[in-house]
């Protein structure tokens, strides 16, 4: 059985997530989706998808579910071409392990003041600043799927006091969690350092925008690594400026790669970094795609998909 991959990405990444589902379905030939003819492309009822172009989807016309190698699925729920079929986003506990491990690399970074230091090397300023312990300092989490269970395990496995937020209730031993768009605020108010792991839905767009940014700590912090359009970035540039927020982590951007011309480079108050927090393993993805096919293949169910309302 041939499988086609269907992928716009990096020719060199291509070949090694070729290489590695083929490696993990042996008994199957997973080939580029440009391998199969427009009529050998009329067998395939599923796909493995990364980035896919809506023109090279037109050439599948049976497929009633895809495997996506991303965890985000924004564009490809707004995509027509799939509008009628599943798509099965990638939930691989290593991306959880990784993205956790960056949310605690980068909030002790906020916490230790490296930014206040790496400028005081700049400027020749010897100058030490008061410590404040982790239990003094606020994180809170907006978004507690997978990602965000495990940034808050890690978090508070290392001192921070945690606070989270989400659409529906939930109960997080040790973590004051609140839910629905009228307990946003009343959250915000608590945070030290914000984190954002949310999908990007037509719900969470410009979520975190000026007047929410205004509920924050003065002198508060962000990171994001979800997605650049759940924060006003211009109202963000505009705080960080009159100091009302003292500095932003920012890993998503509108645009990728960021134009040499955006402002957001040279920014002092700014740590920018390119789409790096949350990197898939090919091998342990593969491994969750080979687990999807194989009990498809013998039982014909689909793997949970994603609700396109929710979308995610």
């Amino acid at each position: 059985m041939q499988i086609p991959l269907i992928a716009d990405i990096d020719p060199a990444e291509h070949a090694l997530w070729l290489e590695s589902l083929n490696a993990a379905l042996p008994e199957l030939e997973i080939l580029a989706s440009a391998q199969f003819s427009d009529e050998q492309a009329k067998v395939p009822n599923f796909a493995i998808v990364a980035n896919p172009a809506p023109e090279e989807l037109r050439r599948f016309p049976n497929l009633s579910w895809v495997q996506s190698l991303w965890a985000g699925v924004e564009k490809m729920v707004g995509m027509p071409e799939l509008e009628q079929i599943a798509i099965v986003r990638m939930q691989d506990p290593e991306l959880a392990r990784v993205m956790a491990e960056a949310v605690l690399a980068w909030t002790l970074y906020l916490h230790r003041e490296m930014p206040t230091y790496a400028r005081q090397q700049q400027q020749k300023v010897w100058q030490q600043h008061l410590y404040t312990p982790p239990s003094e300092r606020s994180v809170g989490v907006l978004g507690i799927g997978n990602l965000g269970q495990e940034a808050i395990h890690r978090l508070r496995a290392n001192g921070f006091k945690v606070c989270s937020w989400s659409r529906s209730a939930q109960t997080i031993p040790g973590v004051t969690h609140y839910a629905g768009i009228d307990q946003l605020e009343p959250m915000l108010g608590q945070c030290d350092i914000l984190v954002a792991l949310l999908p990007l839905t037509e719900e969470t767009r410009q979520l975190i925008n000026a007047k929410r940014l205004d509920q924050l700590k003065p002198g508060a912090s962000l990171i994001n690594f979800a997605r650049a359009a759940i924060f006003d970035y211009d109202a963000m540039l505009d705080r960080l400026d009159s100091g009302a927020l003292k500095h932003a982590v920012l890993d998503v951007f509108e645009q990728e790669p960021l134009p040499p011309t955006s402002l957001l480079w040279a920014h002092p108050s700014i740590t920018l970094l390119p789409h790096i927090s949350g990197p898939t393993d090919i091998r342990s993805a593969s491994r969750i795609v080979q687990q999807n096919i194989r009990r498809y293949l013998a039982d014909g169910d689909v793997p949970e998909a994603v609700d396109y309302r929710r979308g995610y």
